[in-house]
This record gives structure tokens, sequence and C-alpha cells, in this order.
């Protein structure tokens, strides 16, 4: 079994004129009364890699440690946007077997896909251990100071060695604590590492350079048209392949942003078709559209049970008959035996591994059309123009449509429109600016208000089978009854709003200037 935890550390080197890298007395920064000495540990570590450098390109590093007391196999996965600097994921996994345990290299396979890992470097570090500890001695951190070894497992095994100070907070600290102590270090001559890692270091200082790197996501000054296309698609392609290890560890929101992620691709490739060659798009965005639905077996039924839990947390105790709740959580979780085994069979398909392949090929040769060598600004716009365009068609069919069903499925599709206007909005920002933002967000208030009466449709459906469900066990079923009439007074106030919410928007859309 492998264990996940949160790990927040800094590392420190001694200046160019400093000499080696010491540690400075630092009890007396803030909250740290008293430092205790815990002697010196070995530590010994192989990393893997692929041969190209997948892992150490993405910020991921998987090792195996002998030595100190959390010895075992080690992957470590950035935080995605992290609030506090220095912080990772790191996934444990015992000593058991001297192969890489499939729990990790199933975390890793959206980045090595069917490329083998192989031992790419050896760290021995010689550590002298510090326990930062407060006044009624609980553990704020701990402090080491490691006089480092790395020696390069192929080619000519190139050997580097130095000394760098690493301190790491004990859980549940705060992160303030380093703003306290680096004034200390500062005046001992210190200052933040370079590297962000120790690989990283030992991969610049024995040859092997800085891994290769994905192209940046952010278009480039003077970027034509197909530049920022491909740098949204590239940013897109990059959030699947890095949501994955959180899609298999249940991370909170991973599955859904991966969903998120997939949309934003097929909607690209729709609107911008003008500038990659929807001939070689259309194909992928039907394995897009299979992924998308995948991820959203669950996904889906999460947003109603918590909808649902909502609304019968707002109705009065008179309201409330029989066992609800306990109905709800059974609904609610009757779909998720085996979800997770599903969800991974999923992320280990042929056919998932290849898709990202095959989006890769499609970054690396992209079969870009004439527009892709226009300025930006005329050739986003249009087509951003174009899904608002489609969008107005749908709105007003939808409000043209007589109440009912037929009515509600032309609500879904207009949300579906809102998105795609939505996300050409966002691929347009860095070329088109506040424009674009401003449009994005007009883009969002109408797919909020749609998806929300969407939500009520899928509420009402779900009340009538979860309502069969409590009177075939004898149940009482008023209180299902009051929830759907609540959701249809729900729906409604959607549908009243949406008028004023289309006019609104459509005169401010009217006076932009042409693209």
């Amino acid at each position: 079994m492998a264990d996940t935890v949160r790990e927040i550390e800094r590392k420190y080197e001694a200046g160019r004129d400093t000499g080696a890298a010491r540690l400075p007395d630092l009890s007396g920064a803030a909250s740290v009364a008293s430092v205790t000495d815990e002697g010196v540990r070995e530590l010994d570590a192989v990393y893997y890699d692929t041969a190209d450098l997948r892992l150490a390109a993405a910020g991921i590093t998987l090792r195996r440690r002998t030595g100190g007391p959390d010895e075992g196999w080690h992957l470590k996965l950035p935080v995605a946007a992290p609030a506090t600097p220095g912080a990772r994921d790191e996934i444990r996994a015992p000593l058991t077997v001297s192969a890489i345990p499939r729990a990790l290299t199933a975390l890793v396979r959206s980045r090595t896909r069917d490329v083998p890992l192989a031992p790419l470097m050896r760290i021995v570090s010689r550590r002298e251990v510090r326990r930062l500890l407060a006044a009624d001695g609980t553990r704020l951190a701990e402090a080491g100071t490691d006089t480092v070894t790395a020696t390069r497992l192929t080619g000519d095994k190139t050997t580097t060695s130095w000394t760098e100070i690493e301190i790491e907070l004990a859980e549940g600290a705060d992160p303030a604590l380093f703003d306290t102590l680096e004034p200390l270090l500062s005046a001992a001559g210190l200052r933040p590492s370079e590297a962000p890692s120790k690989l990283a270091r030992a991969l610049r200082e024995t040859g092997l350079g800085d891994p290769r790197r994905r192209p940046a996501a952010t278009p480039p000054t003077g970027a034509r048209a197909g530049d920022h296309v491909l740098a949204f698609l590239r940013a897109q392609v990059e959030a699947v392949v890095a949501l994955d290890p959180g899609a298999r560890l249940g991370t909170e929101d991973a599955v859904h942003q991966m969903r998120v992620a997939t949309r934003r691709l097929r909607s690209s490739f729709r609107s911008h078709g003008k500038v990659v060659d929807r001939r070689t798009t259309d194909p992928l965005a039907q394995d897009l559209k299979w992924l998308a639905d995948e991820l959203g077996v669950d996904r889906d039924r999460e947003v109603l049970a918590e909808r649902l839990r909502d609304r019968l947390d707002e109705l009065p105790r008179a309201l409330v008959r029989g066992p609800v709740r306990a109905r709800l959580r059974a609904w609610s979780t009757s779909s998720r035996q085996g979800s997770r085994r599903r969800l991974t069979a999923v992320l280990d398909s042929a056919r998932y591994l290849a898709l990202l392949n095959r989006l890769d090929a499609l970054l690396a040769d992209p079969p870009l059309r004439d527009a892709a060598a226009e300025p930006p600004g005329a050739v986003l716009a249009k087509a951003m123009l174009c899904d608002y365009g489609r969008l107005a068609g749908r709105v007003e069919h939808a409000l043209a449509t007589a109440p009912g069903h037929d009515r509600d499925t032309a609500l879904h599709d207009a949300r579906k429109a809102a998105k795609r206007a939505r996300y050409a909005a966002e691929a347009a920002t860095p070329a088109l600016g506040k424009e674009a933002k401003r449009f994005a967000a007009q883009m969002k208030s109408v797919q909020s208000l749609l998806g929300d009466h969407q939500d009520s449709v899928m509420a009402r459906g779900a009340l009538r089978a979860i309502a069969a469900e409590a009177e075939g066990a004898g149940e009482p079923t008023f209180t299902f009854g009051v929830l759907y009439g609540r959701e249809e007074r729900l729906a409604e106030r959607d549908e009243r709003e949406l008028p004023g919410l289309w006019e609104r928007i459509s005169a401010q859309i009217s006076a932009l200037p042409p693209a």
C-alpha cells in the first residue's frame, strides 16, 4: 500500500563567497524555543526516470531510499498552483520489493506511457539532523545539513558533491516559520538553492543538463494566431497529463478539472478550425469525448447528490418524512462500487495512452492552416464572435420554445454553446486582453445560469428515480415530492432571468468593434 503526505520544505546553499553551508543557531527565531541534536543519518537513494528525463521535466522525482525513519520508495509530485512554495505531495511505498511498486508506476504512466523507467542517479547524503521545537515541545520543523555525493548511473558515471541545508516543516506547522528563519539563514551566508531538488542539481552538475521541458504555454511576443491556439491547446494537454495522478488517487476536484481540460480541447478544435485542420483534430475530439464521458460517470452523480442534500437541508423539519437522508445516501453511493477500479482501467487503457501520444504528436507537428500565420487579433476575435453567434441562435430558439422537455433540451444545447464561446475567449485573452476577458466572464454568467437550469432538470429526474425506490421499500415519498416542486420553481426562475441577462450581454457585445 502507498501512503500520501504533503511535504513542505526549502533548500539553502552557501553564497559564492561564504564557503561550506553551515546551519546557524535557529533557537532565537520567533516560535522556535529550542533546537535539539538528533544525530546523523546516512541516506542512500537511487532515482529513476526515462532515458529522456520525462519525470524530471515535469518536476517529478521517483526514488528508492534506504536510511532514515521514512526509508522506502518515494514518488514526489508537484502540487498544482501551491499556496505555499516548496510544497509537494509525497507518495510512499515500503521496501518490500526491489522493482518499482506498480502503485507508483501507475501514477506516472501519463508521463512515461510505454517508455521504461531505469536507474538514473545515485545520491548519498550524510545528514546532520536538528529538530526545531516550540516552547511546549511541539515539533515545528526538521533542519538537516546534508553533505551530498551524486553519481550518474549512465554513461561515464560522473560524480559531483556539495553541501546544502534542508528545512522541512512538521505536519501542521505554519509555513510562515520559513519567513522567520530566513533572516538568520541569510545572515549566516545562506541563500535559497537555485536547484529545486537534489536530483535537479545532480543532473546539471553531472552533465545531463536541465531536462527537456515542454514549450511554454504562454505565447511569445509577436506570436501569430497559430501560436496562441497552440499555447492554449498545450496548456490543456498538460492539464490532462498532470491531473492524471490526482484522478487515480481521488484528489479533490482532480477528475472534474481533468474533464474540463478535455472539453476545452474539443471546443478549441471546433472554434479554431481555420487555424488547426479539423481533418486531424476531429478524430481526436471523438476520443476526448469518450474520455470526458468516462470521467463524468461518478462526477455527475456526486454533483446531483450534493445539490439534493443542500436542498434537503433547506427544508423545515416538519417537511422531512421518512428516512430521506439514508435513501439519498444509498442512491449517491450505489454506483461507486468499483468506480475507482473502472476509472483506473480507463486511465491504464491502450485507448487513453494512445490519445495522449496523438495529442503530443499534434503539438509537435501541428496541421496548421493559412490563418495560423495571420496576426492573432482578427483571427481569434472572429472565432470568438462566431461562437457567440451560434450561442445567440440557440438562446433565441430556446426562448421561442414552449416550456417543457423540448425547451429543457434547447437550453442545455445553449449551455454547451456558452461553454464553447467562453473557451474561445479564454484562448483569445493573451492576444485581445481585457475585452476577451470580459467576454469570457459574460459567457460564464450565461453558462452558470443555464448550468443551474440543467442541474435542476437532472435533479428532478433523480428525484423521480429515488422516490420510486423509496416507494418500493414502503417508505414515505412526500419529501421527494416537495423537493421536486422546489426544483421546478428554481428552473422557472432561471428561465425568467435568462431573457434579461441575455439582453444585457447582447447589448454589450453589439457595442464591440467588428472583428
